[in-house]
């Protein structure tokens, strides 16, 4: 074998691991991170209970004690 045809098929067979390795990165990537969610958070002020509600609403009544709360903002 010459040594102009070996050191081709050692750099095309690193490339090839090298996209294999960035192809399995980004699958792990996809399947790890959770999707988006549209929906709001709210914290209730007399349990403190923290709880989303849907995107369309500003004022949200708490599942845990019945009090209606606002838009919680970080």
């Amino acid at each position: 074998m010459q040594p102009e045809t070996f050191i081709s098929l050692l750099i095309l067979s690193l490339l090839t691991g090298l996209g294999a390795l960035a192809l399995m990165d980004e699958f792990r990537k996809r399947r790890i991170q959770a999707a988006e969610s549209s929906d709001r958070i709210f914290r209730c002020l007399q349990c403190a209970m923290i709880y989303t509600d849907d995107a369309s609403v500003e004022r949200s009544r708490c599942p845990q004690c019945g009090r209606t709360n606002d838009l919680f903002r970080f």
